[in-house]
């Protein structure tokens, strides 16, 4: 017998076999039963909770596919320069954290972006020194692990000066006199980055329960994780305090590979809620940064075609290591030279694992973000069975961007509906903290191509428009099918684990002028409500 009934709802199951339903029954954290009010009332007891929708949309729990996990729950804990409009006011809010440090305690800032200011002129090192001389300072860019800005005490401690060659896959900006500037762009971020004191596990633990709640908040029931090994021995910390309430699928960097091979450490090995996923590499670096790896210059920077993170043999020889050993594979692709690249290493890593009688769908590889990709490539994904990872909510920040250095090439970028159309699996994710950790958004970005409040015309190439069903299975069984657990969750249906996510009001009978109002009214895990706004 069931232990709750939600009924009186408008249940969008993504569930082809029963695509709509009013009511659900929930069972030791198991759905037992989808259907109509009177079906599934008729299951209760005097034991069972019933609570009525009101009408209300319910979803399969949302997913968050790319999610920067320590990071989002760091960002609670630093200097936040997201949205400041202008040099002056970024560095005030510095000048306030650094004051009263100690000359060996960092100030660790993120989301600055001169792009949005008046004079968009790189800012440098000078700038910082004047509010903050005597400790060092390191400000991620709003496009985090791309590009820093930093002062001169941190390019000191790092030991970075005009004789310091740019490290592989990275590049320090120099003046015309060769000294550094204080901007770093892609590996060379990591130069004074690992310098920076660690968080103790209990203190990012800590950060991570603030972060887990905001998730909640905006519908999500877990997510796929693209950070280090700071951030999975934080969320084992949790797992075993029983307090981690959201399903992770921890993703590992590349330079632990070794590790989790030695460890025998496989995709798909954990629990519900915590369990390995794919290794990550990154092919190149950004738009944002004139760092994503393109086929022809950048239309504001003609000699400048982005940046090569790894090399293309060894990039092949990193994928062909992981999935010899039972790992599956993301790997980081902006610009269309860089998706080119990692296609072909697929094909390769495609046929030897159908020499070894290994079906494709046994290792769910993906692309990461999987921006600008030609028509040619992007009919090479439904046949590798490869995965597309992609970030819609970007389209909202990078139109612009994309408008001024690409051009028509823009044509390409954020292509949803030719990615979705060609049948490949189209995952889809917010890259929090780099962009807002609320699904809805992403919904609404992928559906309407346009920002809140703008009218219908002002959609960027509208042609790419999903469905606001096609986007929501971006985000539930799509995240799902990623990671081969398509038969536990990312629907509504019976058998699979009751992960769900309650909307405010009937979103599949609203017009896109109401999509703004929207607002997540419960989240449930397991059959736990996590968080719920209404009686």
């Amino acid at each position: 017998m069931p232990e709750i009934i939600l009924y009186n709802g408008s249940i969008h199951t993504v569930d082809p076999r029963q695509p709509g339903a009013e009511a659900l029954a929930i069972d030791h954290g198991t759905l037992t039963a989808v259907g109509r009010d009177h079906e599934i009332l008729s299951l209760a007891t005097n034991d069972t909770e019933t609570v009525n929708l009101d009408g209300r949309s319910v979803t399969p729990g949302l997913i968050d596919a790319h999610v920067h996990f320590e990071r989002l729950a760091a960002t609670l804990l630093r200097t936040n320069l997201l949205n400041l409009p202008s040099l002056d006011e970024a560095l005030s809010r510095v000048g306030q954290d650094a004051a009263g440090n100690d000359p060996d305690q960092w100030v660790h800032g993120y989301g600055w972006s001169s792009d949005a200011w008046p004079d968009p002129s790189s800012p440098n090192a000078a700038d910082l020194d004047r509010v903050a001389p005597h400790c060092p300072v390191l400000l991620d860019h709003k496009i985090f692990l791309h590009e820093a800005w930093v002062n001169s005490r941190a390019l000191e401690i790092a030991g970075i000066d005009s004789q310091t060659p740019d490290p592989p896959g990275g590049k320090i900006q120099r003046d015309k006199h060769g000294h550094p500037t204080g901007i770093l762009y892609e590996e060379a971020v990591t130069l004074v980055s690992r310098h920076l004191p660690p968080l103790s596990t209990p203190k990012l633990a800590s950060a991570m329960l603030q972060a887990q709640e905001m998730c909640w908040r905006k519908g999500l029931v877990g997510l796929h994780d693209l950070d280090g090994e700071a951030c999975f021995r934080a969320l084992q910390y949790l797992h075993q305090q029983g307090s981690l309430g959201l399903r992770v699928v921890k993703n590992l960097p590349v330079e632990l590979m070794e590790h989790a091979i030695a460890l025998g450490l496989r995709s798909g090995f954990g629990d519900a809620f915590l369990r390995i996923g794919s290794v990550k590499i990154f092919a190149d670096g950004a738009l944002g940064t004139r760092s994503a790896l393109l086929s022809a210059p950048y239309g504001d920077d003609p000699g400048n075609c982005g940046i090569t993170v790894t090399e293309k043999a060894l990039m092949a020889e990193q994928a062909l290591r992981a999935s010899e050993n039972g790992l599956s594979l993301a790997i980081h692709a902006i610009g269309d030279r860089a998706a080119h690249d990692v296609l072909d290493i697929l094909e390769l890593v495609r046929k030897q694992e159908s020499s070894r009688g290994v079906p494709p769908q046994q290792l769910r590889h993906r692309i990461e973000h999987l921006q600008i990709c030609t028509p040619a490539d992007r009919e090479r994904l439904a046949p590798l069975n490869v995965v597309a990872s992609m970030n819609p909510v970007h389209v909202l920040s990078d139109r612009d961007v994309v408008d001024h250095i690409l051009g028509e090439r823009g044509q390409i970028t954020h292509a949803y509906r030719d990615v979705w159309d060609t049948g490949a699996v189209v995952v889809f994710s917010s890259d929090a903290p780099f962009a807002p950790i609320d699904p809805w958004q992403g919904i609404m970005a992928a559906v309407l191509r346009r920002r809140p409040g703008t009218p219908a015309g002002e959609a960027w190439y509208p042609k790419q428009c999903l469905t606001l069903a096609e986007a929501t299975h971006g985000f539930t069984m799509a995240a799902a099918i990623t990671t081969s657990q398509e038969q536990h969750q990312g629907s509504i249906s019976a058998g699979k684990t009751a992960d769900l996510t309650i909307f405010d009001r009937d979103i599949f009978a609203l017009g896109p002028e109401d999509y703004q109002e929207v607002t997540v009214a419960g989240t449930v895990v397991g059959g736990e409500f996590k968080y719920r706004a209404f009686d």
